[in-house]
């Protein structure tokens, strides 16, 4: 957001900085803008808060401490540094500017103006409303922490520096929206992470125009992105502590948006959002296991249905042991209508789960699995060989970590499975053809999307592929251009 270069100063006249808040923020008339006056050696003292964003024992303690300067000071001249010495608080800073001290008090701070002085005292005491870490629900492990990310972007910070407790890790705030000026923080470690994508994270940002970012981090990241048309996520969300720390320490930035649960990982390829935590929490043989079963769902998920369907269409293209595949009956509806017909299907049902209270989805699922699947194979509608595939079609996109991902994938199958209906073997070496080019020519902040694949990166493949042992892991990836390459010394585990 570009800031405006023209503030509002503050008043010595305590009477026109009350004229000002009271115009401008509606002090007096919103009930939850707090405004309390107080003499103090005989001089005008106001405090401005927001009560739903302050601890309001605090509030209380600084006022206590404020009143006993009556009774224990008598140097009028030297009042605002006595002022400053009471308040008796982790972080306090001055400003000149009333621009800055409506933001800084709508942001939960509070504002304390002193008749004669044309600066005010401002007291981080924030106590924002929100729930206890807790493990998100997409990202469940089997071994591993149970917190994650809240809508608190305090609490996010401090989850993300449990982890990493190095001085080289930066916090810096910015705001985003003229009406909203909501918090965003970027995160990264000062001597890992390129200078030159730190600069170009924030410059980004900065340059952001809008009201308001009411949608939080998703907003946020269109206004960020060069393309903004294509389906696949060019951001990684994680609501994970663990996984957003192990990015920092590979050179990656953060990017945490207050009232927002997700931070969003910058750049991306398309092979960070196919790992998953549970990997790094077992062996590295099982890890590797997992991560290649993975990888065989999220193929199936892509590729099945319209391989299925041209196979179907095209029986002479199998081989003699294969010539099972492919419908016993076709049916009255054709075959790749059918694969449309009942993918769409799934969508309702998932639409229908999510929006269905927790008691009924039961219900609901029985409902789907044995009434709506098993009459529509009696009626003809469905043949059992389409319900058999696209069921394991589906199950390969719930087998994907990312949901973004498992969403962009659905939508290439279905158009996939459309282009080879319509035209068989040409529209499905076509349209194949021209997914993989699309894939290869995305970029994530200038960053290759398909990496270590394409530019082929010979270690970064292998690491893809199997999940090394970390004594034996000890280069960072090259994609994100780290100042550091190297995370242990070069001679660990030889």
């Amino acid at each position: 957001m570009k800031q405006d270069t023209t503030k509002s100063p503050i008043y010595t006249k305590i009477e026109k900085n009350d004229d000002y808040m009271k115009d401008n923020i509606g002090v007096g008339t919103s009930f939850d803008l707090g405004f309390r006056e107080l003499s103090i050696l005989k001089r005008k003292v106001h405090l401005y808060y927001l009560t739903g964003l302050c601890d309001s024992s605090v509030v209380l303690h600084i006022i206590r401490q404020l009143v006993k300067i009556n009774d224990d000071e008598s140097n009028t001249k030297k009042l605002p540094e006595i002022i400053e010495n009471r308040i008796i608080f982790m972080q306090v800073n001055k400003t000149e500017s009333l621009d800055e001290a409506v933001d800084q008090m709508l942001s939960g701070l509070i504002v304390i103006f002193v008749d004669g002085i044309k600066y005010a005292f401002i007291a981080d005491t924030r106590n924002y409303p929100g729930r206890t870490p807790q493990e998100p629900d997409t990202e469940h492990v089997v071994r591993g922490s149970r917190d994650g990310f809240t809508e608190n972007i305090i609490e996010n910070t401090a989850l993300t520096r449990r982890r990493i407790r190095d001085a080289r890790l930066r916090h810096e705030m910015l705001k985003v929206g003229e009406r909203s000026k909501t918090d965003v923080c970027v995160c990264y470690i000062k001597d890992i992470a390129n200078e030159g994508l730190v600069k170009e994270v924030k410059d980004r940002i900065n340059q952001i125009e809008v009201d308001g970012i009411p949608m939080a981090d998703k907003t946020l990241e269109e206004f960020i992105l060069e393309e903004k048309w294509k389906a696949y996520p060019k951001v990684r969300y994680t609501e994970r502590p663990d996984i957003a720390s192990n990015h920092l320490m590979e050179g990656h930035v953060l990017v945490i948006v207050d009232t927002s649960p997700s931070v969003m990982i910058l750049p991306t390829t398309f092979f960070d959002h196919v790992q998953h935590a549970e990997e790094f929490r077992e062996t590295s043989v099982l890890g590797t296991f997992i991560r290649w079963i993975r990888f065989l769902a999220i193929m199936i998920s892509i590729f099945l249905l319209p391989i299925w369907l041209l196979f179907a269409l095209e029986p002479t293209l199998l081989p003699g042991e294969l010539t099972f595949i492919g419908p016993k009956d076709e049916g009255t509806v054709p075959i790749a209508l059918q694969l449309i017909i009942a993918d769409i299907g799934l969508e309702f049902l998932r639409m229908a789960a999510i929006h269905t209270p927790t008691p009924l989805s039961t219900a609901m699922g029985l409902i789907a699995a044995v009434l709506i699947g098993q009459i529509a194979i009696d009626v003809g509608l469905f043949g059992p060989e389409v319900i058999l595939y696209v069921s394991v079609s589906a199950i390969g996109i719930y087998v994907t970590p990312s949901y973004e991902l498992g969403v962009a994938n659905k939508i290439s199958r279905f158009s996939l499975v459309i282009v080879t209906g319509l035209f068989g073997m040409i529209g499905f070496t076509i349209a194949t053809t021209i997914y993989i080019l699309l894939l290869v020519r995305m970029k994530s902040i200038k960053a290759p999307y398909m990496w270590p694949l394409l530019p082929f990166d010979p270690k970064g493949m292998y690491e893809l592929l199997f999940r090394v042992p970390k004594p034996y892991s000890n280069r960072r990836p090259g994609v994100v251009h780290p100042r550091n390459d190297f995370s242990q010394p070069k001679t660990t585990g030889k």
